[in-house]
């Protein structure tokens, strides 16, 4: 039985330097026949005619296929697995390259290959790949400009806040190449790197211009694991690592935190129907606060960015809770988790912020709202999850992990409280 055919995803916005890793990777690609699939949203591949002109992938040879009008993580998710297995079944490549559009997010295309590599759950195909590692292209000067307060970058064709795309890519993703450093001091280089850091702390980093990497640092690399990977961001991790209950001012002790929720993640690819979706203006609300130490808490000194965890056994007022995300402030770079609103006792929502795009939207249905039956066999597929049952509210909570720099930990806890119905 023949081994399964490495795979190399590269994510990464517009203009990051994607292609030109490409053709780097395919100029010395470590005697291996290395097959390339690059997707464009638009009717033309630009980036598949650059990699054809520089003369190491061609169409006519079938060594480099070209996705257009749409996204692999999504529209176009069919069509990457087709082109995969028809490349791996002409037996002439070892390896195959994939190019995500700019704005495509990594962990659902992920997703499509863990069909052909074995690990999907309940598939019975043929292991015909693995994936080798998620690479991710970081413009290192669009990085720092869009978390120091510069103007939104919206993405013409889909209107996406670069930003959410960016944090997205960072945080599912094994190795990340930090590029075009060359525009950047070395203390806005070290800024960035303590950014990219406190949303990835798991993936190894490696600084660059030009996307000047040797082959043997990005092929065959082997870390992709997708448990391991898809728990590896930022707030996830900062999450796993809270072991004792917060007191936040103003907390009700009637209504004691508790540290894990049985709800799974569920990530996905939205282009639309959100309960609200906001970009607001950080320039609203300039916070002059400090950063909080705290027991299991991450944190880069030396750029003042840091986390922390607000967690409430109270729901939100919707409108109140609408009006604070207008003003969000302005020193966090991302903060996700779940929220409870009242009067929706059946519904989890989902709060996601990258930048200055803000969305609240519906994500699964509490444990409480479900019937007696399915909550003792959630239970027993996850005993922990009963830690978080409370006889009055059930697993009904508010849980947001908040990640920064120069953050007011207590100024923003107070004002979410303000919220609280």
């Amino acid at each position: 039985m023949k081994k399964p055919i490495p795979v190399t995803v590269l994510t990464g916005y517009l203009g990051s330097g994607k292609t030109t890793l490409i053709n780097r990777l395919l100029a010395d690609p470590q005697g291996m026949r290395i097959a390339v699939i690059v997707n464009d949203i638009g009717e033309v591949n630009i980036d598949a005619t650059l990699i054809a002109g520089k003369g190491h992938a061609s169409v006519a040879d079938n060594s480099l296929v070209a996705l257009t009008n749409g996204c692999i993580c999504c529209t176009l998710q069919t069509d990457l697995i087709r082109q995969i297995v028809r490349l791996i079944k002409t037996g002439r490549f070892d390896y195959i390259l994939i190019e995500a559009s700019g704005i495509c997010e990594p962990q659902p295309i992920a997703q499509s290959i863990a069909m052909l590599d074995g690990t999907a759950a309940g598939k019975k195909l043929p292991t015909l790949c693995r994936l080798d590692a998620i690479v991710a292209v970081v413009d290192a000067y669009r990085l720092l400009t869009e978390f120091s307060g510069g103007d939104a970058l919206l993405h013409p064709e889909k209107e996406e806040d670069i930003a959410q795309l960016l944090v997205k890519q960072i945080e599912f993703c094994n190795l990340i190449l930090l590029n075009k450093t060359d525009l950047l001091s070395e203390e806005e280089i070290a800024r960035v790197e303590a950014i990219v850091k406190a949303l990835q702390p798991s993936a190894q980093i490696i600084k660059t211009r030009f996307t000047e990497v040797p082959s043997k640092e990005i092929l065959n690399i082997r870390l992709f694991d997708f448990a391991k990977t898809f728990l590896s961001a930022g707030w996830a991790q900062t999450v796993e690592k809270e072991t004792e209950p917060e007191k936040h001012p103003g907390h009700d002790d009637e209504h004691p935190d508790y540290e894990h929720h049985n709800h799974q993640e569920r990530e996905h690819h939205e282009h639309g129907n959100t309960h609200h979706d906001h970009d607001h203006d950080n320039g609203e609300e300039q916070h002059s606060g400090h950063h909080h130490e705290h027991k299991g808490h991450s944190h880069y000194e030396e750029y003042g960015i840091g986390t922390f965890i607000y967690y409430r056994r109270r729901p939100f007022d919707d409108h109140k809770l609408e009006a604070w995300v207008n003003r969000f402030p302005s020193h966090v770079i991302r903060c996700k988790g779940l929220v409870w609103i009242a009067g929706e006792d059946t519904t989890c929502y989902l709060l996601e912020q990258a930048g200055r795009s803000v969305s609240v939207q519906p994500f699964s249905r509490w444990l409480a709202a479900a019937p007696r039956q399915e909550r003792e066999r959630a239970w027993k597929r996850d005993p922990a999850a009963r830690n978080n049952w409370d006889e009055r509210v059930g697993d009904r909570m508010t849980k947001l992990v908040f990640i920064g720099a120069d953050m007011d930990e207590k100024e923003i806890c107070a004002s979410l409280d303000k919220c609280l119905a």
